[in-house]
């Protein structure tokens, strides 16, 4: 398991005060990790930092839904 102890996690923006929300943790070099909230022991995510980049842009060139 890796080392995550200087990870600093944080919540979208976009997130409400539910229980259900991922965080982020893109501090850590080469590497982006990501989380369920309610369960921050339990298993993570990671991506590489260029195609964390390339999933945000895809996302906020969606249309908004509703």
């Amino acid at each position: 398991m890796p080392d995550l102890t200087g990870a600093v996690w944080r919540k979208s923006t976009r997130s409400n005060n539910g229980g259900n929300c991922v965080e982020v943790a893109d501090n850590l070099p080469g590497v982006v990790w990501l989380r369920d909230s309610k369960n921050p022991t339990g298993p993570a995510l990671t991506f590489a930092p260029r195609t964390w980049t390339r999933f945000l842009t895809s996302i906020k060139q969606q249309p908004p839904r509703g």
